[in-house]
């Protein structure tokens, strides 16, 4: 009985408050920006849409780690990619600006789109080996203002809530800039919505910051971007939890 009270408050009032949440969000983001404030709109906008989504779907969330972060650092963020409410934890509740990593696809979403591009986010080009090279380039002149990035080097959410193996784009941002890497585990969001469905479920969020992992003086070779993806990818799997 409560499972189908829950999909009933989805349908009929989450999806419709979540929707007009998001286009106001992404007019006032786009503005913003455009306007010259992307400092704050870039920001703060999607960390309160983010907290809103969350609260919304009635899912608790947990965040361990805080005090791993420099705010006066900058990092690369690497998540485990469990489903989109991934974002809503990262945005919502990493409490420092962040400049994302994402699919190019999402560029064609409405409203959704127009906001990443004026914010600065950075879109992946997979269509060829140059394309995903300038998506890099990109993400590091980010990185040289004086930003952090978020990404999920998974490339794809999981299908099984388990991890699989892990991209060297983003230790490559971070080795060429000389940035820590910060690991992040995230419980939940693959319970909340899993690829594919279109219902959400009512389950507990985690959001679990590692120490950051220095790469000051390493040299950009494929061995130790393997070696910092392999480390990153077991501090990140040690801390997920599968039902």
């Amino acid at each position: 009985m409560i499972r189908v009270l829950y999909i009933i408050y989805t349908w009929l009032v989450f999806v419709p408050i979540f929707l007009v949440l998001t286009v106001i969000t992404a007019v006032t983001v786009t503005v913003g920006c455009l306007l010259g404030g992307e400092r704050i709109f870039a920001y703060y906008p999607g960390m309160i849409w983010s907290r809103l989504t969350c609260w919304l779907a009635l899912c608790p969330v947990q965040v361990e780690g805080l005090d791993q972060i420099d705010r006066n650092r900058s990092y690369v963020f690497v998540a485990n990619h469990q489903g989109a409410f991934d974002i809503f934890l990262i945005y919502g509740f990493l409490g420092v600006p962040i400049k994302w990593v994402m699919k190019a696809g999402i560029g064609k979403i409405p409203f959704v789109g127009t906001a990443c591009r004026a914010a600065g986010f950075i879109f992946v080009d997979h269509s060829s080996p140059k394309a995903a090279a300038r998506s890099v380039l990109e993400a590091e002149r980010q990185l040289k203002k004086g930003a952090s990035i978020a990404i999920f080097p998974e490339g794809s959410r999981t299908y099984d809530g388990r991890m699989i193996s892990f991209k060297k784009g983003a230790f490559q941002m971070a080795v060429d800039q000389h940035l820590p890497i910060i690991p992040i585990t995230l419980n939940g969001p693959f319970y909340v919505l899993r690829i594919g469905s279109l219902n959400l479920h009512r389950h507990p969020m985690k959001m679990t910051i590692h120490a950051p992992i220095e790469t000051t003086g390493l040299e950009v070779t494929h061995q130790t971007l393997q070696q910092l993806a392999n480390q990153t990818h077991a501090i990140i799997e040690a801390d997920l939890t599968v039902e």
